[in-house]
């Protein structure tokens, strides 16, 4: 996917659901949120995310700790779909 289909679906359906299907070309699908850090306009223009997984998601709200989350590329999505609870 690219940057600007991501950015739309997170802008549209986040704010309702909060965590987030990350579907993948080669590997197992992956729940959690997007956050946003002070890297963020520089990855998104390089297609780069950052990702809390599901089961870090109490811890980082607790510590707002960027070595719980992931960078994963964007190219390798194909889908972005609301996580149900």
């Amino acid at each position: 996917m690219d940057a600007e289909s991501i950015e739309k679906f997170l802008v549209t359906n986040t704010k309702k659901a909060g965590a987030v299907n990350i579907h993948f070309k080669d590997r197992s699908t992956v729940t959690g949120i997007f956050i946003n850090m002070r890297d963020y306009d520089e990855l998104k223009a390089k297609n780069f995310w950052r990702v809390v997984n599901s089961k870090n998601l109490e811890q980082w709200k607790q510590t707002k700790d960027i070595n719980l989350s992931r960078l994963f590329n964007g190219s390798g999505f194909t889908r972005l779909s609301a996580a149900t609870k």
